[in-house]
């Protein structure tokens, strides 16, 4: 197929990487910058059910949730104590935007270190937080961190991984995002009774990223970002490294694919922000843009952030409730594990599909269960065995979303953007993604105090919506080199009529 003037072999994207220690070592690096991501993620939950924190920072949601007969949805209905989690997304938003020229200009890795660095001090600011002011100036600066490591490292690993396992090993960024969420909620068990628990719980942000930074001084950039770069030599050893010598006749026919790749791109080299708005690049950009959209509005957020909250509101105690949602967690962990072995045989639309169709259910399940229980008024009593049943039913559905709508949503939009378009197409993503869970962080103790157990019919509604949008707009992405990705939406049923044969 010619592609702007060059005769590429189709089946270049089967080239046969092997899978080399190197390429698991830098690989598992960069994933672990999900770490700080699953940390935070973990953490703001359980923090906010801490009576020494809502004591110091949100005096009134405690004296609601002392009240003797409160209404369960409202209990911990306040805009200042969903701006704590929140406020992080906006800045992570701005940060995701940022990176984008950051990763071009100083490639993945050093993005990844500067985000590791950001997230150190803004948990050194949490942890030692007086007030509300330095509480939220921490959080604004772990969402730069974060902002700037979630842009650079799913990319990186898309471009360093060998085509034909690239979904295993980018799931690799979500499984520690699973494995910072387990340790939080593990922390915030051991410290919920302590006085200074939240403080040790926020401060201890700090390791993940000390982790992540140290791991990334000991591996190079990507061969696509040096040569995109200008850095030919460097690119060259990268590439030999991570592939391992032995392989070298693959390893050259690899480079010289990607040196015309990032000579095309940097003939073509326009504003990526405007060039990505072009007709070409409307199906990369429709689904990079649906995706991280899509992933908050499974309702993923419940979870996330407010599962201790939500189980304190159905009946559990505080440590029953931290309890319980280590358990998501771990269960949410083993999912991703799943998904690390299958995503690369089954492909990335039956794992988006029977995942959706898992949600779904579990949703629909426990808006009935809250429905005959609570009750509409939120007064009603929901007894232990039900209780549990709401566990059980959140597990399954942590589980659908660990093997499908977790790690996809980071490894797709990552892998489908051609090189010149790919750290600023990445970064719309995750920028999109920020901006999503913020509205969703910042409204939903509001939605489930005025729709009840309507909140989540409402998601359900979103998982169908979405896995409507998979079946019929998601082409499969899985095995084909990222530079060859053109080829799938040329042969769209859709796409194909945005598409022209060049891969810039």
């Amino acid at each position: 197929m010619a592609i702007g003037g060059l005769a590429l072999d189709v089946g270049r994207g089967n080239i046969d990487a092997k899978i080399t220690a190197a390429v698991v070592m830098t690989c598992v690096v960069a994933a672990s910058s999900g770490l700080i991501f699953g940390y935070d993620i973990g953490i703001s939950g359980g923090v906010t059910t801490m009576k020494p924190f809502l004591e110091k920072f949100f005096p009134t949601v405690l004296k609601k949730a002392t009240q003797t007969k409160p209404d369960v949805y409202c209990v911990y209905d306040s805009q200042l104590l969903t701006a704590f989690t929140s406020s992080l997304y906006v800045a992570g938003l701005v940060a995701s935007l940022v990176a984008s020229r950051l990763t071009a200009a100083y490639g993945r890795r050093a993005t990844m270190i500067l985000g590791g660095l950001t997230f150190l001090f803004g948990a050194v600011i949490s942890g030692l937080a007086a007030n509300i002011a330095m509480l939220l100036s921490g959080r604004i600066l772990l969402g730069f961190g974060v902002g700037f490591t979630n842009e650079a490292a799913p990319v990186y690993l898309s471009e360093v991984a060998p085509p034909q396992w690239r979904g295993a090993f980018n799931t690799g960024f979500q499984f520690f995002i699973g494995v910072g969420v387990v340790s939080a909620n593990f922390l915030n068990y051991l410290t919920a009774n302590h006085r200074s628990g939240w403080r040790i719980s926020l401060g201890l942000a700090a390791l993940p990223a000390v982790i992540m930074t140290f791991g990334c001084l000991f591996i190079s950039d990507t061969p696509s970002s040096l040569l995109a770069r200008g850095n030919h030599d460097h690119a060259r050893v990268s590439l030999f490294k991570i592939r391992g010598a032995k392989n070298r006749a693959e390893v050259e026919a690899e480079l010289a694919e990607l040196v015309k790749s990032s000579q095309l791109a940097i003939e073509a080299r326009a504003e990526p922000f405007k060039t990505i708005l072009e007709r070409q690049y409307r199906p990369q950009l429709v689904v990079a843009v649906a995706i991280p959209c899509f992933q908050q509005l499974t309702g993923i957020t419940i979870n996330a952030f407010y599962a201790p909250v939500l189980f304190r509101s159905v009946g559990f105690g505080s440590a029953p409730a931290l309890i319980a949602t280590l358990i998501l967690g771990l269960v949410n962990l083993g999912s991703i594990l799943i998904s690390t072995m299958v995503i690369d045989r089954f492909g990335r639309r039956f794992l988006f599909i029977a995942g959706g169709i898992q949600m779904f259910v579990c949703q629909v399940a426990v808006a009935a269960l809250l429905a005959a229980t609570v009750g509409d008024a939120g007064d009603g009593e929901m007894t232990k065995g039900y209780a549990v049943t709401v566990v059980v039913l959140l597990c399954i559905y942590a589980a659908g979303f660990g093997w499908s709508w977790g790690p996809l949503s980071w490894l797709v939009p990552s892998e489908i953007f051609p090189l010149k378009l790919r750290p600023a197409g990445q970064s719309l993503s995750v920028a999109v993604n920020f901006a999503v869970t913020f509205l969703i962080a910042q409204t939903f103790l509001a939605t489930l105090c005025h729709f009840k157990f309507g909140a989540f019919l409402f998601y359900g509604a979103w998982i169908l919506i979405m896995t409507v949008f998979v079946v019929m707009f998601l082409p499969e992405t899985k095995g084909i080199h990222v530079d060859s990705m053109y080829q799938v939406w040329e042969k769209h049923w859709f796409w194909q009529r945005f598409t022209i044969s060049t891969s810039t």
